[in-house]
């Protein structure tokens, strides 16, 4: 048979801990999380669109952590990035410059 207790001022029954929103977001955020679907549409066997979703929730840290880190070389989001394709466009346009100017040279040297 089962005794039971049922005294005042004893200690609670340990129950499950509570957790708040900060704390489930912070645990998102230090270990990210990954929502995957697809959304495909077929029309008598025939694919006439295809959806593929990929969701990836965590901090800056965890994201570098994980590789991922496009909003550092993209120039919308990043000014360093930005200031890196402005170079990279001078300097092609810079040969291409040149390119012309040495064929330009070339063909007014044949032509005397």
């Amino acid at each position: 048979m089962t005794d039971l207790d049922f005294r005042q001022g004893g200690y609670p029954a340990a129950g499950p801990q509570t957790t708040n929103l900060a704390d489930i977001l912070e645990r998102v955020l230090d270990k990210g999380i990954v929502i995957a679907g697809d959304i495909k549409i077929d029309l008598l066997d025939i694919e006439l669109l295809t959806i593929r979703l990929r969701l990836f929730v965590a901090s800056v840290d965890t994201a570098k952590k994980a590789g991922i880190d496009w909003w550092e070389t993209d120039p919308a989001l990043s000014s360093h990035a930005a200031r890196n394709a402005l170079e990279d466009e001078n300097r092609e346009l810079r040969a291409r410059l040149d390119a012309l100017e040495a064929k330009s040279e070339d063909m007014s040297t044949s032509e005397k």
